[in-house]
């Protein structure tokens, strides 16, 4: 399966990133939507969408996604939350499920800060793809591609846009 991933899009979803994730065959997002239902909806209908709500979101977006998604993708775990953390540092809500769960990748997001980390204490990667909108202080907004085939990520690639 061929993955696009990103968050904190702050309602923005536009041409760059649509092109970035033209060859992707579904797009996960980890939070912050923003700009309501409608954005969420634009992404949904361009890839299929997996995707959880994230601090900024409303009661719309929370009703259709939820604070976390635990699924399987080829032939990988993978734990879904907004605000997650990293290798060492993981927020309690974060660390509680990956304790229970035991995902093989953990992907989040809040931070808009891209990240893709190795945790050897879980045996697990870390991803968080950093910021596509254009709310914040960062100065590129970034989301990654992916493969997740046979148990393993391969061909990740980087998207950099400038705000």
């Amino acid at each position: 399966m061929y993955i696009g991933l990103l968050s904190d899009t702050h309602g923005v979803f536009d041409e760059p990133f649509k092109e970035f994730f033209q060859p992707v065959d579904q797009i996960w997002h980890a939070g912050d939507f923003g700009g309501g239902l409608e954005t969420a909806q634009e992404i949904a209908s361009f890839k299929p969408l997996i995707g959880v709500y994230g601090n900024c979101d409303g009661q719309d977006i929370r009703m259709e996604y939820p604070h976390h998604q635990f699924f399987e993708c080829g032939g990988m775990s993978v734990l879904m939350m907004h605000i997650g953390g990293y290798p060492g540092h993981y927020d309690l809500r974060a660390r509680a499920l990956i304790d229970s769960l035991r995902p093989q990748v953990f992907v989040c997001g809040h931070s808009h800060i891209l990240k893709v980390m190795r945790d050897t204490y879980y045996d697990m990667m870390t991803i968080n793809p950093g910021a596509a909108g254009i709310q914040g202080w960062h100065l590129v907004r970034t989301a990654l591609r992916f493969r997740i085939e046979g148990g393993k990520i391969s061909d990740m690639e980087v998207f950099n846009y400038p705000r």
